[in-house]
């Protein structure tokens, strides 16, 4: 179980075009619905296709291996296996496999007793570039490397190849028979991509000999230079591909930071690009300053970028300094002022590049959750993961996400599949939607009341006591990503009037509303696969709660004298009064403690969606009484140093579904077990939340080869797990690709899966066409 890791989100957000179902498919097509949002690509006939050309799409970043079974690979590996590799299967565009004729004239399962059979019929015309045919001694040499019993090879995952008995060659050369020693329902999740035997043979050649090259392949195109000084990976025509040949001459992988890919898109260095909801406005601004022959703007600058805010009194004030009487102010004033000249000219000649762009717009195969750490604290209590999650509006928060992007704003209903793919299922009335009283009920039957005493230290929380508040590695104040902590329901009146006078030396109370204090809302931003770049900066900086309700006790003349401020020496020898009894007010306590979560969330610019996110659920965990504390950490440690190692009782991250759940899913959602030296092993489960019943479901699912059957028990695999409240999806991921004109059947993806040779740019209109016109 161990052994099980996630498929990467690129597997699925590689692709462009997607095969059209074959027929015969069965009668659970109708399974699953209509996808949420449709593929955005310039669907175009491959005969209104020119030949040849180049393309620039934008990539994180070059690809530290080429194999993608191992655990360094990323989007960019996917992405190059994608064009250049073998895949068996691919996602049509509402994310179901179906089967590849470029390889395959027919896949099947030919026996289900004694054991599974599948019979795999290839392509006769099939071959690698060296121009052997693709057979059974290549699925014999992935098998052996993936299946998990030679620990020589470092592979990342083998879900699926450890169930293989052997592997045969059919009655023909273009046969092949494999046979599981146990029953797999997703058996057309293997083989895709597959490697050469020259690869999978040995574990040097699988561990080291396709790091950096790809010497033998089979896709419509082939992999050629790997620039890295550059930042770029060229895939070339494949000369000896079989199928219909790729449009583009050269199809040029460029790595791009996200926050650079405007600029990089207005230079020309990039044709296409996934870009955040920051890049998405600016080029919607060029097109309609475009567009408006005059207003802000029009002839001149535009009226947003840098300095569009800018004040009339700070230009005076600006230009006051630069000519002034202090010469090293004036010389450094001048300098500034010639670098925002400097900066207004370039984003005005990029926003008049940027004009030439459109968006392209769909839902990613990901989705958004809240995740609760079910291990300890308050939340290891099943009624307050509940109340929970009855207390938040989940259309609104989709609402807040996605409708400015006029995307379908509808909350995901299930853990395992996004709507279109064939397991999924509305399935969030197993725990119930949004209701305050309920979540209400629910607290108190926890033992959790309004107005409870608080014993505990101002500062002490209900969540574990060994977290950190923050990691230290982000430095804080305005414009860093990291303001400090936020507590929501706490000293706003949250903790109720004292019982007690305050004891000489002791800060009055102050009782500042806490939405006067709120972060201010930012703009919704995808949140990257990896939870990575970004586009937009931090907006300013809020005091913490603390902090301001000593300034409105210092404000209003309730605070008493304080060491050092001239306090009477007499009164400083007086025996220290009782500490005050505080009670948790309009907030709830148990046992002398504050109901107060730890909601971490990262700090990094284009996190903005999240950030908005987790203000908007504190806001509703107020409502019925629960506290919430928000810290801000670094990027390159959310991760790994809060959410995988358990220092959080709040958190929001992105799960990709894929159309095999029952494989794909389950290190999700296993039960945690206890490791020989105390602690939990939870393969992928961050939650620490899962039952025995879950991990049966899903063990059944995965041996059943009735696929209605099986996509039924995932189904019921997925009730329990909204029961068990250890995450709640929100909504589904939007996806904006910036396309440079006459790129076509590319862009947004949605769910489906490549077709890359039919990528390419579109033919200009022939004289006789623009007469028609």
């Amino acid at each position: 179980m161990s052994q099980r890791r996630r498929r990467s989100l690129a597997l699925l957000t590689s692709g462009v075009l997607a095969l059209p179902l074959l027929a015969g498919c069965g009668a659970g097509d109708d399974e699953g619905g209509p996808a949420a949002a449709g593929q955005d690509i310039a669907t175009t006939a491959r005969e209104k296709v020119a030949d040849g050309g180049v393309l620039r799409w934008a990539v994180d970043g070059l690809p530290d291996t080429l194999n993608a079974f191992q655990a360094d690979a990323g989007t960019t590996t996917n992405r190059i296996a994608g064009a250049v590799l073998p895949h068996l299967f691919v996602l049509d565009a509402k994310g179901r496999p179906v089967a590849n004729p470029d390889y395959l004239e027919k896949a099947e399962v030919v026996e289900r007793e004694p054991k599974q059979v599948v019979l795999y019929k290839l392509n006769q015309q099939a071959v690698w570039s060296d121009g052997r045919e693709i057979g059974a001694p290549d699925f014999v040499a992935q098998w052996r490397a993936l299946n998990g019993k030679d620990s020589a090879y470092w592979t990342a995952r083998n879900a699926g190849y450890d169930r293989i008995e052997k592997i045969e060659r059919g009655k023909t050369d273009l046969e092949v028979r494999v046979t599981f020693a146990k029953p797999y329902a997703d058996w057309r999740s293997l083989f895709s991509p597959l490697y050469p035997k020259q690869v999978m043979g040995t574990p040097d050649a699988f561990n080291e000999g396709a790091r950096g090259a790809l010497k033998v392949t089979a896709g419509p195109f082939a992999l050629g230079a790997i620039d890295k000084k550059a930042g770029t990976a060229a895939l070339t025509r494949n000369p000896r591909w079989w199928g219909r040949p790729a449009k583009l001459d050269t199809l040029l992988l460029t790595a791009v930071a996200r926050a650079d890919r405007p600029a990089a898109l207005a230079s020309g260095k990039l044709d296409m690009a996934e870009i955040d909801r920051a890049g998405a406005e600016r080029i919607a601004l060029a097109r309609r300053d475009a567009a408006g022959k005059s207003g802000p703007g029009a002839g001149g600058a535009p009226a947003h970028g840098p300095g569009a805010a800018l004040t009339p009194a700070q230009a005076t004030l600006s230009w006051a300094i630069a000519f002034g009487a202090d010469e090293d102010k004036a010389a450094a004033e001048q300098e500034t002022r010639t670098k925002h000249v400097e900066s207004v000219k370039r984003y005005a000649d990029e926003q008049t590049a940027l004009r030439r762009f459109s968006v392209r717009k769909s839902l990613e195969p990901a989705y958004t959750q809240l995740a609760m750490n079910g291990s300890s604290g308050p939340l290891a209590d099943e009624r307050v993961r509940r109340a929970v999650a009855r207390a938040l509006d989940r259309q609104a928060l989709a609402e807040l996400v996605l409708k400015p992007l006029g995307l379908p704003a509808k909350p995901v209903g299930s853990h395992l599949a996004l709507a279109g793919q064939q397991a999924y299922a509305d399935n969030s009335g197993a725990l119930g939607g949004q209701d305050t009283n309920a979540a209400q009920a629910l607290l108190t039957d926890a033992g959790w009341r309004r107005g409870g005493k608080i014993t505990e230290p101002v500062g002490a929380k209900a969540g574990p006591e060994s977290a950190p508040e923050d990691d230290g590695k982000t430095p804080s104040g305005p414009g860093t990503g990291n303001d400090g902590l936020y507590i929501v329901g706490q000293d706003d009146g949250a903790n109720g009037e004292q019982e007690a006078a305050p004891a000489p030396g002791a800060a009055g109370s102050g009782d500042t509303d806490a939405a006067e204090r709120t972060s201010p809302v930012l703009a919704p931003a995808p949140f990257a696969a990896g939870q990575s770049a970004s586009l937009l900066a931090q907006a300013a900086a809020v005091g913490t709660a603390d902090g301001a309700a000593d300034d409105a006790a210092d404000d209003d003349g309730k605070s008493t004298a304080r060491e050092g401020d001239g306090a009477d020496p007499a009164k400083a020898s007086q025996p220290p009064a009782e500490q005050a009894t505080r009670t948790s007010g309009a907030m709830l306590a148990k046992d002398g403690k504050p109901l107060t979560l730890r909601f971490v969330v990262p700090a990094g610019p284009g996190s903005e969606s999240l950030r908005t996110v987790g203000e908007r659920i504190a806001q509703m965990l107020k409502k019925v009484g629960v506290a919430t504390e928000t810290t801000k950490v670094a990027d390159d440690s959310f991760f790994k140093d809060h959410v995988a190692s358990g220092q959080y009782d709040l958190a929001l991250y992105s799960w990709p579904t894929t159309a095999f759940p029952a494989t794909d899913a389950r290190p999700i959602f296993a039960k945690p077990e206890p490791a020989a030296d105390g602690s939990l092993l939870v393969e992928q489960n961050y939650t620490r939340v899962g039952t025995d019943h879950i991990d049966q479901l899903f063990d059944q699912a995965l041996g059943e080869l009735d696929e209605q059957q099986s996509r039924e028990l995932m189904r019921k695999a997925d009730a329990r797990i909204w029961a068990a409240a250890g995450s709640i999806p929100l909504y589904q991921r939007p996806e904006l690709v910036a396309v440079k004109p006459g790129v076509v059947n590319a862009g947004a993806f949605g769910l489906g899966a490549p077709r890359y040779q039919d990528i390419g740019w579109k033919k200009a209109a022939s004289a006789k066409d623009k007469a028609k016109k």
